[in-house]
Order: structure tokens, then sequence, then C-alpha cells
């Protein structure tokens, strides 16, 4: 990871956004709104805020830093969430890999998090029908993510 905090109304606004390109928030993503906002610590009215302000195309502030180290644990807790969900939307993806490019979260890092991920699955889950399927959801997600962060990354260069 680079090093650098990131503001996190920023981070939430722009994951808001990328969910909202095609006009609507399912229910996967409303989960996963509501575990990114839980995991960046935001207030109960924040992400109201953002969604208004998303709405009106008003500016907003970018909310307190979230450091290094706080980017890994929300984009780890985001990641587990996804997983659980077996059939994983395209715009999940694309949050995830959004997440990835604002924690700047590089391919060794996040197969480091994956592997974690792995084994907190195999510790919750002794049916192997479901563990077997979760792994695979997550391997899957691994490189479609990696592939449209790889997008992300040169639209940005």
């Amino acid at each position: 990871m680079s090093g650098e905090n990131v503001g996190a109304l920023t981070v939430f606004r722009t994951t808001i956004e990328v969910m909202l390109r095609d006009g609507v928030l399912t229910r996967e993503e409303k989960r996963l709104i509501i575990k990114l906002a839980n995991a960046l610590g935001l207030s109960p009215d924040e992400p109201a805020e953002i969604y208004a302000a998303i709405r009106e195309q008003r500016e907003t502030e970018p909310g307190r830093e979230v450091t290094p180290n706080e980017q890994r644990l929300v984009y780890t807790r985001v990641f587990e969430v996804a997983i659980v969900n077996a059939s994983l939307s395209k715009d999940e993806f694309a949050v995830l890999a959004n997440l990835r490019n604002q924690f700047n979260i590089g391919d060794e890092d996040h197969a480091r998090i994956e592997a974690d991920l792995r084994d907190m699955i195999r510790q919750k889950t002794e049916d192997e029908n479901v563990v077997d399927k979760l792994l695979g959801t997550l391997r899957d997600s691994v490189s479609l993510v990696g592939s449209l962060f790889d997008s992300v990354r040169t639209k940005n260069a």
C-alpha cells in the first residue's frame, strides 16, 4: 500500500457513485453500503447526506482520514460481505475494484487479504460444500477484481 490517508466520506461517495452507474441499488449493493459505512465509522446521518449530495450534484467534505491500516481492514470487511453472497454482480466486483484502487491495495496485499479470508471461512464453516462454494466464489472474485482493478489503474494513468 502507498501509505496515504484518504477521506472516509470521499471513499463512501465514490463507492456509491460506482454502484449508481446503472441507476439501481440492489439488495446486495445495499448490504455492501451498510458494511462500508460501518467499517468507515460513518455517523448514522452521513450515508444519507452523501447520497443526497450525489443526487443534487453537490460537493462534499472528504471526512476523517482513514489510515492505511484501517483501509486494509475496511477492504477486508467489505470483501468478506461480498464473497458470502454466492452470486456476485458486476457492480459488486466494481465496488471491490474501486476500493482497491482508492486504498492502493496491490496484488501482493490483495493476495494476503484473500489468504486471511480463506482461513476465516475454513474456521467458521465445517461443511466442506459451503467452504468449497465460498472459496470458489473467492477465487473467481480475485481474478475478476484484479482485472477490473487493472483497468481502473490504466484509466487513471
